[in-house]
């Protein structure tokens, strides 16, 4: 053998293995076959899952880098969890560059496809239903990128999560779109994460549509940069039915897009119709905290053109019916606390376009109950120009694994 032709062929067993494609069919033994190709998988292999109901009795975990999970297609390929035992995920992943879709989740016993600290992640056409519609038994989260840098949720479906459908939580790098989130308590929940664009969903029968949240006490603080654009937010009307004790079960019914202690939330070009207590609520965190890192207030918010029906007219909210009377039958399409940050007196809490009507609440300290509010007509500044919005969104490499 000549040394040319030695050091290809050591050159050739240096090289890493061809991914593998492993193919799972639904029937007996789906549960065993298919957790054994998550735990065998190499990086760069891919998981196909037949068309079928797989019948799983247990939850799934992922904890290999760069792997896809690939269905024939959300209505033909699904994991049904209905005689699930215990109350797991459906789904864990724990491993980065992993891309989830064409197939579907129903009825897991806790949330449908939790990742955690999976960077790089895509969901698309994912679906994930609770059967049953929107019960507080149902698991809490549908879609759940938690702690990640690089989230996309694309052409995605949630129904009935008893806190919030899709949900991207303390995370940067985030895209939300075209997707669609009915029957949850929350519809898209993007809280304590920055850099995160939400468009082109469709958003209706939640307690609530979009929420922007910031939380105290979690390991990632400080929310912001969000952009929320172009979506259809109509006829959230669904009674609040989460647990509890949970931090959504204060979302009054009827909610349209919702900011609370944030900052930079820029909120454009949305059809908000329908949403019977307020389209547009901007508000403090309301509880009592101790997180030294924490800051309840919103700060630079706005909401710019969007289009929005004349507001409220069934409020979900303490003295409504005194409230409606008192403007006439219909609350403004905003409403806010009128709370801003004490210690930066030169942040404005929010901004909106001049065509839209606002009233406050007029409290005047964080945690101030509501019987002590003073309602009242609002007008808040006019927003200038954009900030710079160049480097928000999920990595461009994310959207090109689905070309």
């Amino acid at each position: 053998m000549t040394r040319f032709a030695l050091g290809a062929l050591l050159l050739a067993g240096a090289a890493p293995l061809a991914a593998e494609t492993h193919v799972i069919a639904p029937g007996e033994g789906a549960q065993e076959r298919l957790q054994e190709a998550l735990i065998l998988a190499e990086p760069g292999d891919e998981i196909v899952l037949e068309a079928g109901r797989y019948t799983l009795t247990d939850g799934l975990s992922l904890d290999v880098d760069g792997v896809t999970v690939r269905g024939a297609g959300p209505a033909q390929s699904v994991l049904d969890f209905t005689t699930q035992q215990g109350a797991g995920e459906g789904l864990l992943v724990t491993s980065d560059g992993v891309t989830l879709r064409d197939f579907a989740l129903e009825n897991p016993k806790g949330d449908g496809i939790k990742s955690k600290g999976a960077d790089n992640i895509v969901y698309h056409r994912i679906r994930v239903t609770w059967t049953g519609g929107p019960k507080p038994e149902n698991g809490a989260y549908g879609i759940y990128p938690v702690e990640s840098t690089g989230v996309l949720v694309s052409h995605s479906e949630v129904s009935g999560a008893s806190d919030a459908g899709i949900y991207v939580g303390q995370s940067t790098k985030i895209t939300v779109r075209n997707s669609i989130a009915t029957d949850n308590v929350a519809g898209i929940e993007i809280e304590n994460s920055r850099d995160a664009i939400v468009t082109d969903n469709y958003v209706t029968r939640n307690t609530g549509g979009i929420l922007v949240f910031d939380l105290p006490g979690l390991p990632v603080m400080g929310g912001g940069n969000v952009l929320v654009k172009n979506n259809l937010v109509s006829g959230n009307n669904t009674p609040n039915f989460a647990p509890p004790g949970n931090i959504v079960g204060g979302v009054p019914r009827g909610t349209g897009i919702m900011v609370m202690a944030n900052e930079k939330v820029w909120v454009e070009d949305n059809v908000v119709m329908d949403n019977p207590t307020a389209p547009f609520m901007v508000i403090a965190y309301t509880q009592a905290f101790d997180d030294a890192r924490y800051n309840p207030y919103p700060r630079e918010v706005v909401i710019a053109d969007n289009t929005v029906d004349a507001g409220a007219r069934d409020p979900d909210l303490p003295g409504g019916e005194m409230l409606l009377a008192a403007f006439g039958g219909t609350l403004p399409p905003l409403v806010t606390d009128g709370l801003a940050d004490p210690g930066s007196p030169d942040v404005h809490p929010l901004a909106t376009h001049p065509d839209i009507r606002g009233w406050s609440l007029g409290l005047s300290r964080q945690g101030q109950p509501l019987a002590e509010a003073s309602p009242a007509p609002f007008a808040a500044p006019a927003y200038t120009s954009p900030w710079d919005m160049g480097d928000i969104g999920a990595p461009a490499e994310l959207e090109a694994r689905l070309k």
